[in-house]
């Protein structure tokens, strides 16, 4: 540090230093950088400047050098750092890679950054390797070895492509009154109760409740929506047997829609949704009676999420079940008065998914026919 860099100042690049300081978000560091120059092309000494500036005569010279050497940007600039040397070349970090997406040893049922390192010394010339070596290495390949992800793997064929789109197709049409679109689905929900009353929230205080809680075994929800206008609605129902799903449809053609001549119904492949568990539950002419006004329209295998109600159901968990409730009858009171508020503000689903986004989206997977 014997050379003594000398730093003029332009009218231009002091008034960039003087905007600079004055005002705007930036780096600590790029700010001390403006101080120096500004103070060396005042005359300021490099002890002046460290004691006013408070930062090390090293950073002073290395500052004015920059200035001196290339220009005021790359005076105010990072210098790039070198760094360590990478632990792993780039077959190492290959084989490391492709030992992560292998099968874990025996009596392991995943591998670790323990695991991978060891395996790693193994099979290369390095006498050690530590974990946060390996997680780098897989952070920078998006691999989390020690994670899984659990999901239905659906078989897109010519059934399953039938049945979405005559699903799509009956959403993008037109309302009809007298062929009214419903989705239906069900849900079990657990009533649990406390232990222990709550602490009400107060001003600077969270509302606190025990972790411990009583289960007052479960219920179930059978949830109708309309595709087409702001109504849903939701019973609760002890159990799900063909007898309460026979139930629900008669309610659906003789209560819900009494002057509808046919109610088209989404539903998913539960064993229940059928048309024999009518006549499981009512005697043959009542059964043929109420399927006649019912044309059923079932989802493909493992693709629940064509049925539009699991959107709304989704919004019933969030809106009104997401707490401890531990009574029926308080259960219906509550989904009573979640149900009717929700038509009354006229809500609907903005269902966007189309048999045309579906073709382009899905174009891959539908099945071609090579001749």
């Amino acid at each position: 540090m014997n050379v003594g860099y000398r730093v003029e100042l332009s009218q231009s690049e002091r008034d960039e230093l003087t905007a600079l300081l004055s005002g705007g978000r930036h780096a600590a560091r790029k700010l001390k950088r403006a101080q120096i120059l500004l103070a060396a092309a005042a005359g300021a000494s490099d002890e002046q400047i460290a004691a006013t500036v408070r930062v090390s005569g090293s950073t002073i010279y290395r500052t004015k050098r920059r200035f001196v050497e290339a220009n005021l940007e790359g005076a105010l600039s990072e210098e790039p750092r070198p760094g360590a040397l990478r632990k792993l070349s780039g077959k190492e970090e290959a084989l490391l890679v492709a030992t992560a997406c292998s099968k874990p040893p025996p009596g392991r049922a995943r591998w670790t950054l323990e695991l991978l390192a060891d395996a790693l010394i193994t099979l290369t010339e390095h006498d050690g390797l530590s974990r946060e070596t390996v997680r780098r290495r897989l952070a920078e390949n998006d691999l989390k070895p020690w994670r899984r992800d659990m999901w239905c793997i659906p078989k897109v064929d010519g059934e399953y492509v039938a049945r979405m789109e005559d699903v799509l197709d009956l959403y993008a049409e037109a309302p009809d009154p007298n062929r009214p679109v419903v989705c239906f689905d069900e849900s079990p929900t657990q009533l649990i109760g406390e232990v222990r009353e709550p602490i009400p929230a107060k001003p600077g205080q969270l509302e606190r409740y025990d972790c411990e809680y009583r289960r007052h075994g479960t219920v179930n929800l059978f949830v109708f929506l309309d595709a087409h206008r702001p109504w849903r609605r939701v019973k609760v129902t002890d159990r799900r047997t063909n007898r309460d799903f026979a139930n629900c449809m008669r309610d659906l053609v003789d209560i819900h829609y009494p002057d509808a001549p046919v109610v088209r119904v989404v539903l998913d492949n539960l064993s229940t949704h059928s048309a024999g568990a009518l006549y499981d539950a009512f005697p043959a002419p009542e059964a043929r009676r109420v399927l006649k006004r019912l044309e059923f329209h079932h989802t493909p295998k493992h693709a629940s999420w064509l049925n539009m109600v699991e959107i709304e159901i989704g919004v019933l968990r969030g809106q009104c079940l997401g707490r401890r409730i531990d009574d029926k009858e308080r259960l219906i009171s509550e989904i009573d008065a979640w149900e009717r508020q929700r038509n009354a503000d006229h809500a609907q689903i903005n269902w966007m998914f189309t048999t045309e986004k579906a073709r382009e989206k899905l174009r891959k997977a539908y099945p071609a026919n090579e001749s």
